[in-house]
């Protein structure tokens, strides 16, 4: 399962996020470093099509899709050199696969810290760049060396050499559009700046009127190289401990709809890479989780190996084709259900039924 690291200083709001995001209980408290130790919990992703999809097949089970979360230690200035609580977060970073920056936004004179989330997002980016700094220059020597007699180890050589010439410029890697191969080339470094990044800007509750003000000047600073999202997380976080029906009627008299929380966990699904495909029926609905660009044989083995072993053919259809026609019956009364190989890409949101033989 693919693990998101939440990151920010100290009383940006990541632990609330963690909790929301996961149904966890972590300590919150309005000083620095409540979060001393790293939390790993599995947040389901909440995901209306699965919802709809059962209600059409009247399942007695729903099984959601879920990613494994990590929250970090809080990150001040100098963190990389012992600052706050030092390098103790780095091993937590190093482990996830991707990266959602909590940025504070929001004013409260009961809990320190700072409130400018343009600030917090460099100095963020900072550290994690003299962090990986000090881990290159820690091992490009060696690997130099060791080149020398094993020339397989060129790649990798030249991959941290243009790593370290971007780092030097104080630019994290996931701004600098480097070779696919070389990042690869890299893997084993475990760079904190090699992974992709999703920013969340927290809000008061008397901003949620201008969410796009207050996200765009860190969108701008981003500059493409990561989504940007704003949120409400201690109200995202009070609303997550209700049951759904009082959760709806919170955030839809509010104006908010869904909430950002499913918005978040969503963008952080996508960004590791994951998508989502279905079986439903009166039995169970379930969300299976498929690594991107994955083909039908793969996603068969995501169920079960046999499946993927007996492959024959998959039965599919997208999901919202299917709540339009009512019925897996109805759909294939329709001529609406499509036979497809091995080899088809499976497409996020399909609805597979697989056919094997063993």
């Amino acid at each position: 399962m693919e693990r998101l690291g939440i990151v920010g200083l100290p009383n940006s709001g990541k632990t609330s996020l963690f909790n929301a995001l996961t149904g966890a209980a972590a300590p919150v408290a309005p000083h620095p470093f409540t979060t001393t130790e790293t939390s790993v919990a599995v947040a389901p992703l909440p995901d209306a099509r699965l919802d709809a999809l059962a209600t059409m097949s009247a399942s007695r089970k729903v099984v959601r899709a879920g990613m494994e979360v990590v929250d970090i230690a809080g990150l001040v200035s100098g963190s990389s050199a012992g600052e706050g609580l030092g390098n103790r977060f780095l091993a937590g970073i190093r482990e996830v696969d991707a990266l959602c920056m909590v940025l504070r936004a929001f004013e409260d004179p009961e809990v320190p810290g700072d409130t400018d989330p343009v600030d917090a997002l460099a100095t963020l980016e900072l550290e994690l760049v003299l962090a990986d700094m000090a881990t290159i220059e820690a091992q490009i020597d060696k690997r130099r060396k060791a080149a020398r007699a094993d020339k397989s180890l060129a790649a990798e050589v030249a991959a941290m050499e243009a790593a370290h010439a971007v780092l030097s410029a104080g630019t994290p890697l996931y701004r600098a559009g480097l070779d696919p191969d070389e990042r690869a080339a890299r893997k084993n470094l475990f760079l904190l700046t090699d992974k992709p990044v999703l920013a969340v800007v927290n809000l008061g509750e008397d901003d949620l009127g201008r969410v796009d003000e207050l996200v765009e000047p860190v969108a701008d600073a981003l500059e493409a190289h990561g989504e940007v999202l704003g949120a409400c997380i201690q109200l995202e976080a009070e609303a997550s401990r209700l049951t759904a029906a009082e959760r709806s009627e919170l955030l839809e008299g509010l104006g908010l709809g869904d909430g950002a929380l499913a918005r978040v966990a969503r963008s952080a699904y996508l960004l590791l890479g994951r998508r989502v495909f279905f079986t439903t029926g009166d039995k169970e609905s379930r969300a299976w989780s498929f690594r991107s660009g994955a083909n039908a044989a793969e996603c068969a083995g995501v169920i079960h190996s046999d499946l993927q072993r007996g492959f024959i053919r998959a039965e599919v259809i997208h999901w919202d084709e299917l709540i339009g026609l009512g019925s897996w019956a109805a759909a294939k009364s329709a001529g609406r259900i499509r036979l497809e190989g091995k080899d088809y890409e499976v497409a996020d949101g399909d609805v597979l039924e697989i056919r094997f033989n063993v």
